[in-house]
Formats: structure tokens, C-alpha cells, sequence
């Protein structure tokens, strides 16, 4: 267990998933370069927080809820919790995290929303199955299934995230194409810069013919 002064974001698993070296820049050096995508997303995030809870139906909507869990040592905010009402009256939670873009191969953004069930589960002492992920870009839900396999690839990345933190080491540049929209590329350069002339060498080519 964790206290409350040793809790780590829980955005930083999405991190560590999409790239090591991302979540290093990002939470271990403090460096965070914004590009028109990311600008785009953390509108779409300020624009679900301020819409306000409401209630349609059977189903209760509160937006920005924040969120721990000491068992994994992580805290953050989910973007909406859909309250949904069950025969037995009970209300079942259902997160729902917002991106900007479009379903990624990783599993980088179903690990941020089962990390966000988990920190339900401890908080209410009750069960979270499932859980959705909508797509600014295609305007569409994914259903995320919070399965045994999905949870421990949950789990383990928060012990990597601390475990990178805690080492105060970034990893070295891979480039890939996903580095291509990435906000970090400035700061990560990942692409092998082109070597530089020493001024002993300059000169050399220039004054070579005197």
C-alpha cells in the first residue's frame, strides 16, 4: 500500500505503454512539448469537465471525478463516470475516457481506463467490468472489457512506471513512425542528428588549398 504523498498519475501508463522514453521525458525530466494534437485533446478533456453532471434516466453522468488507488499508488481524474442504475437498485460505475484521435494497436489507452476501474473498484468496494473509450476522430465508443489479462498488463505497467521514475534514467531514442505525432519528437529526437563539422575540419577544407 501507498500513502497519499507517494501516488503517481495514472496518464503516466499511458505513457509508459505508447513509449519508455515518452514516460521518462515526461515525469522524470519535467519536459512537455504541446503540438496542435495534444492541444486538441487537452480541449477536448477542459470541454467534458465543464459540461457538469446530469442524470438521463437510469444512468447518472458525473464528469472529472477524481480518482485513487493506494493499492497501486496512482491518482488522476477520470474524464466521465457513467452511473448506471441496476434492477437491485444498486448504481454500477462505467469510466469513459475521452482521446482525440483514433483506436491505437497498443493497449496504451485501455491500460490508462483499467487502471481507472481499478482506483473505482478500491474507492466503492464494488466490481468494474467493463468501461468505453470514444474516439474524437470517429465519433465512436470502443467497449473495453476489463479482463484478467488487461488488468495485469495494468499492473504491471504502474510497477515500470515507478520503477523508471524511482531509477531517474531515460531510456535512450528508438525511432519508430509513431514518433512522427509525437509532441515529444523535438525533445526526444529520436532520428540520429546529422554529424556536425568540427571547426578543425572546417578550416581545414576551407584554408586546405592556401
Amino acid at each position: 500500500m501507498y500513502t497519499e504523498d507517494d501516488l503517481l498519475p495514472i496518464s503516466a501508463l499511458q505513457h509508459m505503454i505508447f513509449c519508455p522514453r515518452q514516460c521518462a521525458l515526461i515525469h522524470v525530466e519535467q519536459v512537455w512539448d504541446e503540438n496542435r494534437l495534444t492541444a486538441e485533446g487537452r480541449l477536448m478533456h477542459e470541454r467534458v469537465h465543464e459540461e457538469g453532471n446530469e442524470l438521463r434516466g437510469n444512468v447518472l453522468i458525473e464528469r472529472g471525478v477524481s480518482l485513487r488507488s493506494l493499492r497501486l499508488g496512482l491518482i488522476g481524474k477520470a474524464d466521465v463516470i457513467e452511473f448506471q442504475k441496476q434492477p437491485d437498485g444498486m448504481w454500477r460505475p462505467f469510466p469513459i475516457e475521452f482521446k482525440r484521435g483514433k483506436p491505437k494497436k497498443d493497449n496504451s489507452d485501455k491500460v490508462q481506463l483499467c487502471a481507472q476501474a481499478i482506483c473505482l473498484e478500491e474507492m466503492l468496494k464494488t466490481s468494474v467490468n467493463e468501461g468505453a473509450l470514444f474516439y474524437g476522430r470517429t465519433r465512436r465508443r470502443v467497449d473495453v472489457h476489463f479482463d484478467i489479462d488487461l488488468r495485469k498488463e495494468t499492473e504491471e505497467a504502474a510497477i515500470k512506471v515507478r520503477q523508471l521514475l524511482d531509477s531517474g534514467h531515460t531510456p535512450k531514442p528508438e525511432y519508430s513512425k509513431r514518433c512522427e505525432n509525437c509532441s515529444m519528437m523535438a525533445s526526444c529526437l529520436p532520428k540520429p542528428l546529422q554529424k556536425r563539422r568540427t571547426v578543425k575540419s572546417y578550416l581545414k577544407r576551407v584554408l586546405g588549398d592556401l
